[in-house]
Formats: structure tokens, C-alpha cells, sequence
């Protein structure tokens, strides 16, 4: 059984989301929902022969029965103010926002462990990105701090981003500690106005206890990063882990992981990471959530 879907936002991720459910042989995007009716999003959505509406999620309520699965694409104050909606409707969402109304779901890491929850957020895209390193790294030493910095093209950072930079910062560090195990986690985001559009970019510094087998933790990121990749090509690790003894923090080792994620251009070029890797992890968990909705027999 193929899940229909609608996607709520008809901006970047949207767009781009709308691009991967139609590759997807599980999923059917089967209605995009905005507010503008002049859209470019919606408009590019019509073309493809996908149903629009442009009269909110009212209209996505009026006919809840006939979806499977919500995808969040708007804004962290949008969602809150939806959650409650879908929830009422029977409709499992999966929030691409910062909102973090459910619980994170990052699905090279915990996916099978939240999987039953009726709304799952999907952090942000740094969070997509480095939660899977410091979980990989907490799971051979304790990691007493994570500091993550996420630098993306500004040309790749649409409305949502910028209006959501304290949440972004906030839900990723929040990530880094419930997720990835960290003792303490901080997000720094970078929005670089280079020209030409700079790749995103990801490093990871953590502060862990000294004593690891170090040939065990190389393992278990490259692991991590392998699976990562099985569902975004363009992610991979740059450099690292650069293992320094004493110099994080109060005298721990301080292990340092640099990671490019390249876009897969579906909908902005190839710097768009930031947009890939979030709408990637989104469909992989779509995907993987498929099964069990499909038995649910909403329809």
C-alpha cells in the first residue's frame, strides 16, 4: 500500500520535498497545502500534476481521511499551532520545523525507538547532520560536551530558517544531549553570503572521557556515516576524527569530526545540503513509518 501524503508549506522544503515523495515508491504526494495562491511552489506543483490548495489547513482538515501522513514544512510557531489539529484528525505528522512538539526523531539513530509516536520532529537540518556523529562517538565514551557549528549558503536559508534561528539553535543543542548523549550540547548556525554558494558544511567538537580504544570509535562513526549516507548520497565526513588528549573541555579529549553534506539538487543546486539532508531524512522516515500505517487502516 502506498502512504498519501500532503505536505504543508509550499516553500524550499516543501518544494523539495514534493520532489522525493514523487521518487518514492511508497509514498504519494497528494496534496501540497499553502497560504499564498500565487505560490511558485504550488504553481511548479500543478505542473506535476499534484492537487494545491491555498486555503491553509483547513481545507487539509475537512478531508483528513483521506491521508495517511502529514509533513510539516512551514514555520516552528505554524506547527505548534497545528499539532494539536492533526492529532485531533487522526493524522501522524512528521515536523521538518525546529518546533519540537513530538519527540526527535533522527532516523540513522532512534527511529525504531520513537516510531509509534503520532508526531515526530525532525530536529533541523544540523541536527540531521551531527546528531548521528555525536551518537556514534557516545556509544564507544561518554561524551561530556558537543558543540556543533552548521555553516550553509544564506541563498539556501529561506524565510522559515531565519524567522526560526533561536528555535533552530535551541531544538539542535537539545538534539545533541537527548539523542546524540551528550552531557551538554550547543548548535552554532552560519548563514554564508559567499558567491558563488558555499556546500554545507558541519563540524563536530566533542569534549569525551580520555580513555577509548581509538580504532573502535573511528569504526563506529564510519559506520554511522555509511548509513547516513544510504539515504543522503551527498552526505560525508571530511576530515577527522582528529583526536586531541586534554584539550576540550575541563581537560577532557577533545574529538573533532568535519562533515560536507552536498544537495541532491531537486529542487535549489547542489549547496542546498542544509534543504537535502532534512527532507532526506524526512522520507526515509516516512518510508520506514510506512508498514505500520498502511495496517492502521485509515481508509
Amino acid at each position: 500500500m502506498v502512504l498519501r501524503c500532503v505536505v504543508v508549506g509550499s516553500g524550499n522544503i516543501g518544494s523539495d520535498l514534493i520532489a522525493k515523495i514523487q521518487r518514492s515508491p511508497g509514498l504519494e504526494a497528494g496534496l501540497l497545502v499553502g497560504i499564498d495562491p500565487d505560490s511558485p511552489g504550488l504553481a511548479r506543483a500543478r505542473e506535476m500534476g499534484i492537487e494545491t490548495t491555498s486555503d491553509g489547513v483547513a481545507r487539509l482538515l475537512e478531508r483528513a481521511e483521506e491521508f495517511d501522513l502529514v509533513f510539516e514544512a512551514t514555520s516552528a510557531g505554524a506547527h505548534a499551532a497545528n499539532a494539536p489539529r492533526y492529532r485531533a484528525a487522526g493524522l501522524t505528522a512528521l515536523d521538518l520545523t525546529p518546533a519540537a512538539v513530538g519527540p526527535f526523531v533522527v532516523p540513522a539513530v532512534n527511529l525504531d525507538q520513537v516510531r509509534a509516536e503520532p508526531n515526530l520532529n525532525l530536529v533541523t537540518c544540523a541536527g540531521q547532520a551531527t546528531v548521528p556523529i555525536v551518537a556514534a562517538i557516545s556509544r564507544v565514551v561518554p561524551v561530556v560536551y558537543a558543540e556543533i557549528v552548521a555553516t550553509i549558503s544564506s541563498r539556501a536559508a529561506g524565510p522559515g530558517t531565519r524567522a526560526n534561528i533561536d528555535e533552530f539553535t535551541e531544538t539542535t543543542a537539545s538534539a545533541l544531549e537527548r539523542v546524540g548523549g551528550a552531557g551538554r550540547g550547543k548548535a552554532i548556525i552560519v548563514l554564508n553570503p559567499a558567491d558563488p554558494p558555499v556546500i554545507m558544511r558541519n563540524t563536530v567538537l566533542c569534549g569525551v572521557d580520555p580513555a577509548f580504544d581509538e580504532q573502535q570509535l573511528l569504526r563506529s562513526i564510519e559506520d554511522m556515516a555509511k548509513i547516513v549516507s544510504s539515504y543522503v548520497p551527498g552526505y560525508r565526513i571530511t576530515a577527522g576524527p582528529l583526536i586531541e588528549p586534554g584539550l576540550g573541555p575541563g581537560g577532557t579529549t577533545k574529538v573533532s569530526v568535519f562533515l560536507e553534506v552536498r544537495g541532491a539538487g531537486d529542487y535549489l543546486p547542489e549547496y542546498a545540503g542544509n534543504l537535502d539532508i532534512i527532507t532526506a531524512a524526512a522520507v526515509a522516515t516516512a518510508e520506514r513509518l510506512a508498514p505500520a500505517l498502511a495496517g492502521a487502516g485509515r481508509r
